[in-house]
């Protein structure tokens, strides 16, 4: 891998050299996937692989597996000065071995764990890693050239969030893999017009039930779907068709399955030894002890890897406030504060500012996004500026008041107002993602459309709004598969999307819907440009409660690239609607929620209209609209007239 150099250190193969040492021991290598792990290599033209495990706590290490008969006596390993770094070259062991490390602890029990940085594993509930060689002719360099105009904060970003083992499925149930996925997906997005994939965790995990959270392997895609290169074809297949791949990355907590990192060599190695501070209250998961050095270097290898190796476009960091806050989720005394005596955690806030760091100085190209879910200042800020240095944030307090508002039968909106509205207050401090992701539609939650009021007919007329809405709102989009044809049930991820509903008429329209609203939001600049700040929005009617209506305008960089966008959150039809506009002329509607192709009521305007001479919300012109029922809006105003 890379350009590493095997050296002969005390008669025996190393990869590792001084600078290793000392970075690994300084909490900033990033590369450390490179001489740790199990290596294919060649010594003294014998061919073999090299293994390397850090167990600084251990007596004494063995590598065993199908090659030896899994003895702990046939391959011991000798460590490597004084690094806690334990090496063994196996001559005769190649690409396909299966293997873990038996560890004798210094306090007595005898250990047997996969690595750490392996590359491969079994498939799940089989738990032995496997050598293998990462290499592959990648065929995105196209796609890598213009990256960082499609991952930029100025263009239209929209995720399609999916669970690899239950977006489809055979026949008979069984997952489809990687390979399978990709021209499928591929074909998908490009119909639907996504920009860019969100992966839930890849990396190898034992519970399939975690949806991939409770992580093992993190230098390893999940072996269920295949292997390594397989994985790196669908991304380079997705990269080749111009869509981007985003992959959740689990830095706050990780599986205390036993073949696992925790107490690895007998000490609590990579997670903190006291309950208070390294157990996940909320999944009992074990947390990462981010004071250590060398743990701070496995995850910013960890984070890079991804990017390096699999030519990821960003990584979005789970539970981001599990990490910021000592007392998450824990009551008094069930916490410890730091050494200034308050909730922050210092040593996670410092390691996100460096990976946040690390990435964009290696990558300026993609993006890192944070579920951050309180009001922590600066997530999406330069670390040169106090900020946590992330590129996006994912909006939960949009995601939870627009939710709450939705779910309320319309009669009673009027009263719930201020739910639609109050963000635009604190909208331009972030870079924000705006969520409607699979956290919202398990646990008994329902589906997005199960939770919207009404009949049947009300419920997609709501969901098209709630759609409609977000794609108007700031920020870039984000949709958890399902959502984009009405799925009624809620998300289990045992079976496949209800793709047999696109049988019948209302959710082929939510499609359409999602379709072409993701066209207009590529097309028109006016409604990504800036997404982020706050040039890019103005109020033109805010405070219409008694009738549940906002009118707003989205504003791009050139004079009259602009978009009217207004939301009738009643199913009440309100003609002569009178709304400011600052142009005169004709304002073409360029989408309407309630268009007959949607499944809608067929309301609307005729295709435009042309603006009167009678000032409204402090413009001199206006538009007499007829607002449709539960429904969304965009107009634009057509070229200027002569004078």
């Amino acid at each position: 891998m890379g350009d590493r150099e095997v050296r002969i250190v005390d008669g025996e193969p190393t990869l590792l050299t001084e600078q290793d040492l000392w970075l690994f021991a300084e909490g900033t290598h990033t590369r450390l996937y490179e001489v740790l792990g199990a290596h294919p290599i060649t010594v003294e033209g014998k061919a073999g692989t090299l293994f390397a495990v850090w167990a600084p706590d251990a007596e004494a290490v063995s590598v065993v597996g199908d090659f030896n008969r899994w003895d702990p006596e046939r391959h011991r390993m000798r460590p490597h000065r004084q690094s806690g770094i334990w090496e063994c070259f196996v001559p005769g062991v190649g690409p396909g071995a299966l293997y873990k490390y038996h560890l004798t602890s210094r306090h007595g029990p005898r250990l047997l764990k996969a690595d750490p940085f392996a590359f491969h594993s079994e498939v799940p509930p089989r738990s032995a890693s496997v050598v293998w060689d990462l290499a592959y002719r990648w065929g995105d360099s196209a796609w890598l050239q213009v990256r960082g105009e499609r991952n930029a904060l100025g263009a239209p970003i929209s995720i399609y969030e999916l669970h690899l083992g239950s977006w489809q499925r055979t026949e008979d149930g069984r997952y489809l893999t990687y390979r399978e996925l990709a021209p499928r997906l591929a074909a998908y997005l490009e119909e639907l017009g996504f920009t860019h994939v969100e992966f839930l965790p890849v990396m190898e995990h034992p519970f399939y039930g975690s949806w991939g959270y409770q992580i093992t392997g993190y230098f390893a895609p999940t072996s269920r779907y295949g292997t390594p290169q397989d994985f790196m074809y669908l991304v380079d297949y997705l990269h080749q068709k111009g869509i981007g791949v985003i992959l959740d990355w689990v830095p706050s907590h990780f599986a205390t399955d036993g073949h696992g990192l925790g107490q690895f060599d007998g000490s609590h190695l990579y997670e903190h030894a006291d309950p208070r501070r390294g157990i996940h209250p909320d999944w009992g998961s074990f947390t990462f002890n981010y004071n250590r050095h060398e743990v701070r270097s496995f995850l910013l290898s960890s984070a890079l890897f991804w990017l390096e190796q699999y030519h990821a476009d960003g990584l979005r960091l789970d539970a981001v406030a599990s990490m910021l806050y000592l007392d998450y989720s824990r009551a008094t005394g069930e916490w410890i504060p730091n050494e200034q005596g308050g909730r922050e955690d210092l040593a996670a806030i410092a390691f996100l500012r460096k990976l946040n760091e690390e990435v964009y100085r290696q990558f300026p190209d993609v993006q890192t996004i944070a579920e951050e879910s309180t009001a922590w200042p600066m997530v999406s800020r330069p670390t040169s500026l106090g900020g946590l240095g992330f590129g996006l944030k994912w909006d939960m307090g949009w995601m939870h008041d627009t939710l709450h508002y939705m779910a309320k039968d319309p009669i009673h909106r009027k009263h719930h107002h201020d739910k639609l509205t109050f963000r635009m207050l604190y909208a331009a401090h972030e870079n924000f993602v705006l969520p409607l992701s699979h956290d919202e539609v398990v646990h008994g939650k329902g589906s997005l459309l199960g939770k919207m009021p009404g009949d049947e007919w009300q419920k997609f007329a709501n969901l098209r709004l709630l759609l409609g809405y977000m794609y108007a709102s700031a920020g870039k989009k984000l949709l958890f598969m399902g959502g984009e044809i009405g799925s009624w049930r809620e998300w289990d991820h045992e079976r496949a999307v209800e793709w047999a509903l696109l049988d019948h008429a209302p959710h082929r329209g939510v499609q359409r819907w999602v379709a072409d609203l993701n066209r207009l939001y590529r097309t028109e600049p006016a409604l990504h440009t800036r997404d982020c700040g706050d040039l890019g929005f103005q109020w033109v009617e805010a405070n219409d409660a008694s009738s549940s209506v906002v009118a707003f305008l989205r504003w791009g960089r050139e004079g009259r690239d602009v978009v009217l966008v207004v939301g009738n959150f009643t199913p009440v039809v309100r003609s002569g609607y009178r709304v400011g506009v600052p142009y005169p002329g004709r304002w073409v509607e360029l989408l309407n929620g309630d268009a007959t192709s949607y499944g809608g009521s067929g309301q609307g305007n005729l295709g435009g209209l042309d603006a009167e001479p009678i000032p409204s919300h402090g413009f001199p012109h206006s538009l007499p609209l007829t607002l449709p029922p539960l429904a969304t809006l965009f107009l634009k105003p057509g070229p200027a007239q002569s004078p």
